[in-house]
Order: structure tokens, then C-alpha cells, then sequence
């Protein structure tokens, strides 16, 4: 489980974050929903350690990881797909997977969990393609592939349907749904689309001027009127 308690940071003088409060529990999908420049990509980034908190509290199974850097939260199993892929495009598909394997010691092309390719077989099939050749869809799976390799107890993704082709979009969906069911994992997803997240969302929080507005059960989302606070 990962939760958040009373998190807040600041730009300069100006407040970003809000005494921000939410679990997520394992074995569920919990989106976070907000509009743009409310606050979510801050929020990220102080859970991955990009960030600094000005106060507040992160924990992963009970350990506070708030101080930790980025690689020590990636050890103690956090996982993340960053907004935009941020693939290696010079590197091979097998490649990019196996810089999930990056923080074990000695990680091989073998070591690459075969499920991987499994769950995307495109990216068995294009395992030798560099990753700049894939299509934006391809490479959102190389992406959550990549995250996965190194078995993460938290998986963060950030606006994974973004620039997403339909028929991909819905493979992802599976893909996450099929993780959450195994119940070892807690999944946080950061969503603008509102189908999307109330199709997968166990849980929502939705974020307003860096602070949470509402929270509450997905399959309540549409009595909560959720999708009021999306929209333009």
C-alpha cells in the first residue's frame, strides 16, 4: 500500500500541493482525476522523489520514503510510467526492457519477465526494432513494460492514454485490469480521460488547485458527478 498524509509543496511563494491525503491499496486501480494544472505531474513527482516535499508524509508498506531518492523508492518496488513514454529511442525494445531491470544487480535479456511479452506481443515480435520506430501506442507498451520488469509492489502511470490510438487504449485497459485482479499490486492512474478511469477505477481522488476536492468509490463516480470537474 502507498499512502500520502497531508502532503505539501510549494514553487517559490506559491502552494502546489495542499495537504494532499489518499491511499492506495493493493490490489486496486485508485485514479487521480483532475484538470490540467491542477496539480497532478507535481504530485507525481514528489512521489517518485523528483521532487522535494515541504512537509508531509510517503509511505510504502508502512515505510516512510518521503527523503529517499528516485532510485531507493524504485528498490522498495515503485513503479512508474511517466507522461509522455520517455522511451530510449536509440535502444532495441529488449533493451528498454531491460533498464526496468536496472535496479537489480546483474539483470540479463533472460531476466525480463516473460509475461511481459505476454501481455503486449508486439513487443516480442519488435523485440530487436529500436524503440523510436514503434508507433505512440507501441511505445506506451514498451513503457508500462518497462515498469513491470522490475516487479513493482506500486505502479504509477501518468496519462497513459494520452495520443493513444483506440484499439490500444483498450488493450492497455485489459493489461491493467488483468494486473489488478491479481491483487499483489496497487495501481495509481492519472487520468484526464473520464471513461477510461471509470471503466479500471476501484477508488478516485480528484484534485483541485492542489488539493483534494472529493474522494470516494469508482463505481459511485457517475452519482458523484465526476466528469463535471474534468470538463473545460
Amino acid at each position: 500500500m502507498l499512502k500520502v498524509e497531508k502532503l505539501n509543496q510549494f514553487y517559490g511563494s506559491s502552494q502546489t500541493l495542499r495537504n494532499v491525503s489518499f491511499e492506495v491499496p493493493t490490489g486496486a486501480v485508485t485514479a487521480l482525476l483532475g484538470r490540467n494544472g491542477v496539480g497532478k505531474t507535481t504530485l507525481l513527482k514528489c512521489l517518485m522523489g523528483a521532487l522535494p516535499v515541504a512537509s508531509g508524509s510517503i509511505a510504502l508498506d508502512g515505510q516512510e520514503v518521503s527523503t529517499l531518492p528516485p532510485y531507493a523508492r524504485v528498490r522498495l518496488g515503485v513503479g512508474y510510467v511517466p507522461q509522455g513514454r520517455e522511451i530510449f529511442p536509440r535502444l532495441t525494445v529488449e533493451e528498454n526492457l531491460m533498464m526496468g531491470l536496472a535496479s537489480r544487480k546483474n539483470g540479463t535479456a533472460k531476466d525480463i519477465p516473460g509475461e511481459i511479452y505476454e501481455m503486449f506481443p508486439v513487443l516480442k515480435t519488435m523485440r530487436n526494432r529500436r524503440g523510436g520506430d514503434l508507433s505512440g501506442g507501441q511505445q506506451q507498451q514498451l513503457a508500462i513494460g518497462r515498469a513491470l520488469a522490475m516487479k513493482p509492489k506500486v505502479l504509477i502511470l501518468d496519462e497513459p492514454t494520452e495520443g493513444i490510438q483506440p484499439s490500444i487504449i483498450k488493450d492497455i485497459e485489459r493489461v491493467i485490469q488483468a494486473l489488478s485482479d491479481r491483487g499483489n499490486m496497487g495501481i495509481l492512474l492519472v487520468e484526464q480521460y473520464y471513461d477510461f478511469a471509470r471503466e479500471l477505477a476501484d477508488n478516485y481522488v480528484v484534485l483541485r488547485r492542489g488539493e483534494v476536492l472529493m474522494s470516494g468509490a469508482g463505481a459511485d463516480m457517475e452519482t458523484d458527478n465526476v466528469r463535471s470537474f474534468l470538463s473545460v
